[in-house]
């Protein structure tokens, strides 16, 4: 689970001030760069190198007050993080007097390895500095693939006993991958992406049976899940396998076939995934 932390600010001590030209808007991130490569010491003991931190501009644009939560403000800031801190200080009229108010107290953060990107700012002579680890996103297989994926992780959950909530489900047969009903599932996959809702119901009206009938799919029976932000076929299976209706439907011995997708609206910032997955019996 992400864990965001927020570190109270401390007022600088105007002693340590050095002077300096007017700060360039990256210069606190390159000062504390420099420290990571070379740090010499910290909390009076031999400190390791850790490796450059990349400048972030939605970091940097990030403001942090009295009463904010950092995550609210990396949502904000559409930054998907794992980890963040946030540092602020009060006092400094540059970045190296700024560098020299946090390197003490804070040297153990500012040379934690966990964290890959930073962003700076400061506004008269209070400074922020935001650590982060992003959120790495693997990249999906295209549409098909996946769908195959998600049919082999099913046909495996069918082959054994389960118990969906409160209902037992005996061992089902193998389920076959049916061409129109994947279109089915991509294209409802493609219409949750692009309109931003999440519903068996689009916005038209159209149910499953509708779209596997669009599709060509003459049936018997239909069936459909659908989950929302799984960032692989496996979390999207196990979402399904948790909550008991869901995992009726993979159970239900009723389907023989089925096909499965997922698409992601390029716009969408934070690239959600939508996942379809339609059951069927012909007839």
């Amino acid at each position: 689970m992400p864990d965001f932390t927020r570190l109270v600010p401390l007022a600088a001590a105007l002693a340590t001030m050095l002077a300096a030209p007017p700060a360039r808007a990256d210069e606190l991130a390159d000062l504390i760069n420099a420290y990571r490569a070379a740090p010499g010491s910290c909390a009076g003991r031999p400190a390791a190198p850790a490796g450059a931190l990349a400048v972030e501009p939605a970091l940097a644009r990030i403001r942090i007050g009295p009463g904010t939560f950092l995550e609210s403000a990396l949502q904000r800031a559409g930054y998907e993080a794992a980890h963040a801190e946030a540092i602020t200080v009060t006092g400094p009229t540059d970045a190296r007097a700024a560098m020299a108010a946090i390197g003490p107290n804070y040297c153990r953060i500012l040379l934690a390895p966990e964290f890959a990107a930073i962003g700076t700012a400061h506004t008269g002579n209070e400074w922020q500095v935001v650590l982060a680890r992003p959120i790495v996103i693997a990249p999906l297989p295209d549409w098909p693939h996946a769908g195959q994926d998600i049919l082999a992780l099913v046909n495996a959950a069918r082959a054994r006993p389960r118990t969906c909530g409160t209902k037992a489900f005996g061992p089902a047969g193998a389920l076959t991958w049916n061409p129109l009903l994947g279109q089915a599932a991509l294209a409802h996959s493609t219409d949750m992406a692009q309109k931003h809702y999440f519903n068996h119901k689009q916005p038209d009206g159209s149910q499953p049976a509708d779209r596997a009938t669009a599709a060509g799919y003459r049936w018997a029976r239909v069936g459909e899940n659908i989950a929302s932000g799984q960032r692989s076929v496996e979390e999207a299976v196990a979402s399904w396998l948790d909550s008991p209706g869901h995992c009726a439907n993979i159970m239900n011995p009723t389907f023989t076939e089925m096909g499965a997708a997922y698409a992601i609206d390029p716009q969408n910032r934070n690239r959600t995934p939508y996942w379809t997955q339609v059951f069927g019996k012909p007839r």
